[in-house]
């Protein structure tokens, strides 16, 4: 009997998916413990095996290379050779058009010259799209949704899936210039040069998406407020640079300032808190979710238990998972869990910024680089070494007090780097 496997649910937060390589071609035989395909998400692209019980020939792959599926629809079906799968094709949501439907459009005979005609240019050949019955073109909703947005005549498309059908990269690789060397050439009087506008169309990712979506949902529901504060960063300037003489583990500003929240917030456990309509699920464990930029977006792997690690294990650990994001090669249980989350753009020399929370959380700290000005000590204009940090909070959970109270623990943390060893 066939067995129909669906697009998998790869992380909370996911709701559809894009193949980004099938390992598996119909055909192929399939065992337990075979990598079918890879699959991008909203957070990384990810390995899909073959679970228990998914074994027997591939007759049908339902989500082509580059294509996007919502979750929980048809992305291959497993069986016997020549077993009839047509009803299993239809389980669940499928493409417009299935390829048994395609057919290809003739091309009609050019109607013969006139003698002494001189025969026209030899132009590039326009290309055909392979069309369906009723005459429309065969194409995925992925290229029809690119295709439409880009303003792009899906009939100038030549397609590259299955039975000619166009797919999303036949949509990325068009070239206006080319197809319009096609068409015949009509003269024109001339024109004085002028500026050409232009515009690039970029096909939102996953991972956009739902950035897009869960801090639009943060932003738009829960009534943030903000707090700001001056560090003075001489003692742990001077502190870092001695834990770094000499040791294999670098320690980095960054890991600093986790250390002084994760310490901060055993102190005051409301920052490490969430909102859940009817109730406020204050945390006792403390993980810290670090905003790490990657090329299409923005990814926050967790440290867990961060109050518990010595600075040597938050370093290592920062290092590996940010590697992680860049590589896309996080797991679920690398981005799950947070209770509070730091985003630190200071070593891009932005002195000052707010950040938005990040559910659930009810707080985020929002860091900014350390620059040197004049500060007064003792009476005295000296120069002195400052770092501005803003906390951004969910005030149905925390309140003004609650919040100045925890940045004025991370500043004493921060200014006195001996009490986070102790």
């Amino acid at each position: 009997m066939a067995i129909v496997i669906n697009m998998p649910r790869l992380s909370d937060t996911m709701t559809e998916g894009i193949v980004a390589k099938w390992h598996k071609s119909v055909g192929d035989k399939v065992s337990e413990g075979d990598l079918l395909a890879e699959i991008e998400t909203d957070k990384a692209t990810m390995e899909f095996e073959a679970f228990p019980g998914q074994e027997g020939t591939l007759l049908y792959i339902g989500t082509g290379e580059g294509e996007m599926s919502p979750v929980d629809t048809v992305l291959a079906i497993l069986g016997d050779e020549g077993e009839d799968i047509e009803a299993l094709k239809g389980s669940s949501a499928l493409p417009e058009v299935s390829t048994e439907e395609a057919t290809s459009t003739p091309i009609p005979e050019a109607a013969p010259l006139p003698v002494g005609t001189p025969a026209p240019a030899q132009a590039a050949p326009a290309p055909v799209a392979a069309a369906l019955e009723d005459g429309s073109v065969k194409a995925s909703p992925l290229a029809r949704k690119l295709a439409a947005e880009k303003g792009i005549d899906l009939n100038m498309l030549q397609g590259s899936g299955d039975n000619g059908r166009i797919v999303k990269r036949d949509v990325d690789s068009f070239n206006p210039a080319y197809h319009a060397s096609a068409q015949p050439v009509v003269a024109a009087a001339p024109s004085v040069p002028v500026g050409v506008e232009n515009f690039t169309d970029t096909p939102v990712s996953q991972m956009r998406k739902v950035i897009a979506k869960r801090l639009s949902e943060s932003k738009n529901t829960a009534p943030h407020f903000y707090i700001t504060m001056d560090i003075d960063m001489d003692n742990a300037i001077a502190a870092r640079k001695t834990m770094n003489a000499g040791g294999d583990v670098k320690i980095s500003f960054n890991d600093l300032v986790v250390k002084s929240c994760a310490l901060a917030l055993k102190k005051h456990p409301i920052i490490n808190s969430a909102w859940l309509g009817d109730s406020i699920r204050q945390s006792d464990h403390i993980h810290i979710g670090v905003a790490v930029a990657i090329e299409d977006g923005l990814l926050v792997p967790v440290l867990r238990h961060a109050d518990q690690m010595p600075l040597s294990s938050i370093s290592a650990n920062v290092k590996e998972l940010a590697g992680k994001a860049k590589d896309k090669k996080l797991q679920p249980s690398d981005w799950e869990g947070n209770t509070f989350t730091i985003s630190n753009l200071g070593m891009f020399g932005v002195e000052e910024f707010t950040a938005i929370v990040n559910p659930p959380d009810a707080a985020i700290l929002a860091v900014g680089g350390i620059k040197q000005v004049p500060v007064v000590k003792d009476g005295l204009v000296v120069p002195g070494n400052v770092m501005k940090v803003t906390l951004s909070c969910d005030h149905r959970v925390i309140d003004g007090a609650s919040g100045a109270a925890f940045l004025q623990s991370v500043k004493a943390f921060l200014e006195n780097p001996v009490t986070m060893l102790v």
